[in-house]
């Protein structure tokens, strides 16, 4: 009998990683969607093209064994949730919400058909994935099957990696399935949220304990990407792969993830060697001219982005509690909040400046954080140069050593 995956989400992330990962491992995997020409172009083809590509060319593989239904097709949907055999999500965290009645109806019906447990793996973006999802959830099942959830159905954050940008015209080259993306394709999951026996998938890591992978990724990669595209886009500059090429940004930027390393090196006694790997990694991978990844893409919802636990103010959160002076990662924050004032038309001042600290990343008035992001966020105001916001974050950076010798 065909092993079955459901991947919901067809985009990028769906198509482009997870999804081909199934394929590429047995599944037969069944794509949703509210994209009818997506959907329409999937059940057509039963494939689709991933291109692999880098700095020196690219290679083209076949994701086969493929289908989808429209998401707008409530019985559909929930006929496959209740008779497939993994599921994951990549839909964005905003879509979530949207897809969750489609899941509760799939598992009640699943729930009076079978005992098999169900693994989700959730490939979104969003810190405390599988808690959020889980009430989302619970919200449209009755007592009975919130009991029966917790019995069977295991849900699996993941820690997704591949940088997959926006696709245009000239990557789809004549096949609007087809999805450019880069060659690292490893999926570390959580490996204590699954119910009965792991699923055997290409390049997948179950992990633990799993908190310090979804750290790493939020508070290195995504923290790393986000102040090579702040500090980009302040330079006008279009895409990550110039934004790095510069090298007061390349510096910034990796000054920024070596304090993020430090700070979880200590929290969760990873050697420092294997979080410089990992840097290195990145900084490289930033490099890929291929991927015509934008800066305005990287840097676009600052006000997600300054949101307290995510990568910036989260990652600057850490490293006090854990005695490292984030003053490179201040950076990027500085940064994002001068681009969020640009995107809502608000006038470069402190005091709005302020007021987005307070409202959005949780700030208060007397935060240590506060007193650090203000003095490098007006050397962007004064539109002073990023070798400048440098020396004066030097400059901080000996005040500390000072203190703490």
């Amino acid at each position: 009998m065909n092993k079955k995956a459901i991947m919901y989400g067809g985009g990028n992330i769906g198509r482009g990683f997870i999804g081909a990962l199934l394929s590429q491992s047995g599944y037969e995997v069944t794509f949703v969607d509210v994209a009818e020409g997506v959907v329409n172009a999937l059940n057509n083809d039963r494939k689709y093209p991933v291109r692999i590509v880098s700095s020196t060319g690219y290679e083209d593989i076949d994701i086969e064994n493929v289908l989808a239904i429209n998401g707008k097709n409530e019985d559909d949907v929930a006929r496959a949730i209740a008779n497939t055999d993994i599921m994951a999500t990549a839909v964005g965290a905003n879509i979530l919400k949207f897809i969750v009645p489609n899941i509760a109806a799939g598992l009640r019906k699943r729930f009076t058909e079978t005992d098999r447990p169900l693994n989700i793996i959730i490939c979104e973006n969003l810190m405390d994935a599988n808690k959020i999802l889980e009430s989302m959830i619970k919200t449209h099942l009755t007592f009975e099957e919130c009991r029966l959830f917790d019995e069977r159905v295991g849900l699996v954050e993941a820690s997704i990696g591949r940088m997959v940008p926006v696709q245009t015209e000239e990557m789809q080259d004549g096949n609007p399935l087809r999805v450019c993306v880069e060659r690292y394709g490893f999926l570390p999951v959580d490996k204590e949220a699954f119910k009965g026996p792991i699923p055997q998938i290409m390049n997948m890591i179950p992990s633990e304990p799993f908190d310090y992978y979804i750290k790493r990724k939020l508070y290195i990669h995504n923290m790393g990407h986000a102040t090579c595209a702040y500090l980009g886009l302040y330079l006008g500059i279009e895409y990550i792969y110039q934004s790095i090429d510069v090298p007061e940004i390349r510096i910034a930027v990796q000054n920024a993830m070596l304090e993020s390393a430090m700070a979880l090196s200590k929290k969760y006694g990873i050697e420092m060697a294997d979080i410089m790997l990992h840097i290195q990694d990145l900084l490289g991978r930033f490099t890929n001219a291929a991927l015509k990844d934008t800066c305005k893409r990287v840097g676009g919802d600052p006000k997600r982005k300054l949101s307290p636990a995510d990568r910036l103010v989260g990652s600057a959160a850490v490293c006090i509690e854990q005695g490292i002076e984030p003053v490179y990662i201040c950076i990027g924050t500085a940064g994002a909040v001068y681009q969020y004032l640009i995107e809502n038309d608000m006038e470069q001042t402190e005091e709005n400046a302020c007021t987005v600290l307070y409202e959005l990343s949780g700030q208060a008035e007397n935060s240590p954080l506060l007193s650090r992001i203000l003095p490098l966020y007006n050397m962007y105001r004064n539109q002073q140069s990023i070798k400048e916001i440098l020396q004066a974050a030097d400059m901080i950076n000996q005040k500390h050593l000072k203190e703490i010798v």
